[in-house]
This record gives structure tokens, sequence and C-alpha cells, in this order.
């Protein structure tokens, strides 16, 4: 038995409240989770939980050994850190990083040859998705966030804008005509992506914004997919299916290439901040530094 990963289980089990939970945050199987925590029990000869069939909860001694086991592992990990800085200056060892899909796969994926070249000591774990993640928790070393920022002790530095363009076939205009002004949205099947129900753009499936001359406006859309892909979104365009509004960064090339046409573009359409998120204590990392370093030359507001 590894005895700092099934203390690192333990915790996770604690904290997720179920076996269940811990197992998709650990990335590992429930079975896998209920191993580590009958081999820690055996070895310390004492419970830790009790289960239920509804609940779990902490022994008298599974609540102090929580507590210890959280000491021990922040100890373990400061050392870790201190042995990785009294190394070298030179950037390597493993970096952690999540992004959001499309920027990920657009624009950071393809630039991160170009920084493994200057930096070849470092390992890079990529992590691409929409979900805001907690930095600590999943042992991220940066993170690149879309939107609104939450109020945090964690350093924000802010990126270039997510912004979007209006587009579709030329299959799709030649059948349904080119809109020429907002409100001819109406008549056309405006195609849509389909947010999650805690994000603030969750509505655009139904209104979209954006501004011109004569101010905001705000127009009622509708067709016949609503989607959480962006590139399933944009294939659908790319075949004739409808009008769609998607980010810059993944549109740009069939822009380029004639297989999509930008429309309605003396509007102004709306765009998200974007920012690059590290801890203030893990900046002194020449690995991390390096990355950061790197993000805003390529991005930087």
């Amino acid at each position: 038995m590894d005895l700092f990963q099934a203390m690192s289980v333990y915790v996770k089990v604690v904290e997720a409240g179920s076996m269940t939970a811990a197992a998709q945050e650990c990335g590992m199987s429930t079975t896998m989770v209920g191993n580590h925590l009958r081999a820690l029990e055996q070895r310390l000869g004492v419970s830790l939980l009790k289960r239920t069939t509804r609940k779990q909860s902490l022994t008298e001694f599974g609540g102090q050994y929580y507590q210890r086991c959280l000491e021990v592992l922040g100890l373990v990990a400061d050392s870790e850190l201190l042995a990785e800085q009294a190394h070298s200056d030179i950037p390597k060892g493993s970096l952690r990083i999540t992004a959001p899909p499309v920027f990920g796969t657009e624009r950071l994926a393809p630039a991160l040859s170009e920084f493994s070249q200057r930096y070849p000591l470092i390992n890079l774990y990529v992590v691409l998705s929409n979900q805001r993640m907690d930095m600590v928790d999943s042992g991220f070393d940066a993170a690149i966030r879309l939107g609104d920022l939450e109020t945090s002790s964690l350093i924000a530095r802010p990126m270039q804008a997510y912004t979007l363009t209006l587009c579709a076939s030329k299959d799709y205009l030649a059948r349904r005509g080119t809109p020429l002004t907002p409100a001819d949205l109406q008549q056309h099947d405006c195609l849509a992506f389909a947010y999650p129900s805690t994000d603030n753009w969750r509505d655009t499936d139904k209104l979209w914004r954006m501004s011109g001359e004569e101010g905001d406006v705000e127009v009622p859309v509708s067709g016949s997919l609503t989607i959480n892909s962006s590139q399933g979104l944009r294939q659908a365009a790319v075949h004739g299916m409808g009008i769609v509004m998607l980010p810059d960064a993944l549109v740009q090339p069939d822009l380029e290439s004639g297989k999509l046409v930008a429309l309605l573009t003396t509007y102004k359409l709306p765009c998200r901040p974007m920012h690059l998120l590290y801890g203030q204590d893990r900046y002194r990392l020449p690995k991390l530094r390096a990355f950061v370093d790197f993000v805003m030359e390529k991005w930087a507001r």
C-alpha cells in the first residue's frame, strides 16, 4: 500500500462526502477507493468511517486522523516544493494546466510545441474543460478561465478577450438569403450552444445580443439545433444547417477558406473576459514563471 496515496484518497472521501464522489475527483474507480480505505484501516487497526446504505460519517478517531492527514500531506507538498526550488533556476518538472476546450484546442495546444522547444525539461499535463475546477484540490499550477472571476487569493492576469463571430455557410445563405439586419435573424435557423444552467450565458440559445449605431440590440432567435459542443455547432454550420455565433478561435480557419461567411460585421458581438490564474506562492517556481511569461507574450490584453 502506498501510504501517502491512501491518505490522500481518505482526505478526498471525507471532503467529497462519499466514495463515489471521491473516485471521480481522484480519477479512479469506486472499488479502488474502497481498497485504499480498507488497507488504511487494516494498517491502523481501527475504523475511520461509519458506513450505511444512505450516508457515511467519521468515527471519532477518523476525524482526528483526517486532521493529521491534512498536516502530513501539507508538509510533504511543502517539502517537494522546497526541493524543486533548491535544484536550480532551470524551468523543469511537471506542469498541470487547465483551459477552456475551444481556446485550449485551437490556440493553446498549437502554441505548446513552441513552449516545449523553449523548455524541454517541462512535462505538460493539460485538462480542457468548461468546469471551474478548484486549482488547489485538483493540483493545477495554472488555469485559463473565461468569464467574470470569483473573489479569491489567486493572481489573475488579463488576457485578450474571447470574441465571437456570426457566420453561416455559402450553401445555407444561397438557400435562405443573407440577413442584413439583426431583425432578419428571426427568419433564419439560428443554431445555439447549450450553456450549463450555472453559466450566465445560458439564455443565449433564445436571445442574441449585439450592438451597432442604433445601440444595443436583442434579437429573439430559434433554430433546429441546440448542442453543448462548439465543434459540433461548427460542423452543423459548415454543412449548411443554419447561422451560428461561435468563438473566433474556432471559425477563423473556416472564414479564411470560405467554408463559412461572416455576417452582420458592422455589429459588435458580446465577448467574454479571459484570465490566466495561478497561486502567488507557486509563482516562484521557474516552470510556472516560464509558462506565465509565455502566455502573456502570446495573449496578453
